[in-house]
């Protein structure tokens, strides 16, 4: 049991030793780790404010660009409504333009068959005025002279225009 427990001389110097090794290790050492761990844990307090902020920041962030794109969707709803309305008011104005048109070619094709009805019935009239006076001329056996032709044919045309009005 000797050789465990250490001598009396022994003691006291690994005592001293320690003590002084102690002091100079508190005097020397302790305050630059001291330092270094409060500048380690300032750092580490400073990263997680930062974290902090960028994570406050993100979700800021986040929010705005959910608004934006809340905005963009309700514009670009506006643009295809808008666009739809204008497209509708395009068509109709179409449709509007293509019966205006073909009411206008109606009224022109009936004006054209108007004309052409009286330039007919003109030349009827005139070639069933030249019959009648051949053919009168013909009944009565003379020639007529041209005052007599051109009143016979007066009263021929005068007649027919007068059905014609009925």
């Amino acid at each position: 049991m000797d050789k465990i427990i250490p001598l009396t001389s022994e003691l006291v110097v690994s005592l001293v030793s320690f003590g002084v090794l102690f002091v100079i290790m508190w005097k020397f050492a302790l305050p630059p780790i001291t330092n270094m761990l409060d500048e380690r844990a300032a750092r580490i307090k400073d990263s997680l404010e930062k974290a902090e902020q960028t994570r406050v920041e993100a979700e800021r962030l986040l929010d705005d660009y959910k608004q934006q794109l809340a905005e963009a969707r309700q514009e670009s709803s506006r643009v295809i409504e808008q666009g739809r309305k204008i497209a509708e008011a395009m068509k109709e104005e179409i449709v509007a333009k293509a019966n205006e048109e073909r009411e206008a070619m109606m009224v022109r094709a009936r004006e054209e068959i108007q004309g052409e009805k009286r330039t007919a019935m003109a030349e009827l009239q005139a070639q069933v005025a030249d019959l009648s006076v051949a053919v009168a001329g013909r009944l009565i056996g003379e020639t007529l002279s041209s005052d007599d032709h051109k009143a016979l044919i007066e009263k021929f045309v005068a007649e027919v225009g007068s059905l014609d009005a009925d």
